[in-house]
């Protein structure tokens, strides 16, 4: 099953953090130096956090997180035949995760990422696997 993603930026990721485990009533599931992720299972959304100080309180990005690639793959087929202007699937390594991705631009600049999770990384700044174009996340 797919869960929507949101990825905010937050001033203090410390007290971030602690606000929204207690909201949602989880631990995150992944901390590193300026970002944090949660895997909520009720309900199911997958909330980013990037530490920015003089941005805190603004979406980075939303996204939906699928379970396959094959889900990604379709998904970026049924978005550029209705027109919209995707980034292609690519995989890459991002906010500290192996992902398979695409993107895409919604109404006023908000960007959407539809992606799928394959593995972990220490590698925080996109670099797509081949390539290093740096348009993910941050």
């Amino acid at each position: 099953m797919s869960r929507l993603q949101l990825a905010i930026d937050v001033s203090d990721l410390d007290e971030a953090v602690d606000f929204y485990t207690r909201m949602f009533g989880t631990p995150p599931t992944k901390v590193r130096p300026g970002y944090a992720n949660f895997a909520i299972a009720d309900p199911p959304l997958k909330l980013v956090l990037f530490e920015n100080p003089s941005g805190g309180g603004t979406i980075n990005h939303l996204g939906v997180e699928t379970p396959t690639a094959a889900e990604v793959t379709a998904a970026e087929a049924r978005l550029g035949a209705s027109g919209l202007e995707t980034t292609g699937v690519v995989d890459a390594r991002c906010c500290y995760a192996d992902k398979t991705e695409t993107w895409l631009a919604g109404p006023d600049g908000i960007r959407w990422e539809w992606y799928v999770k394959t593995g972990d990384n220490e590698q925080f700044r996109n670099v797509a696997v081949g390539a290093d174009d740096g348009a993910c996340c941050a």
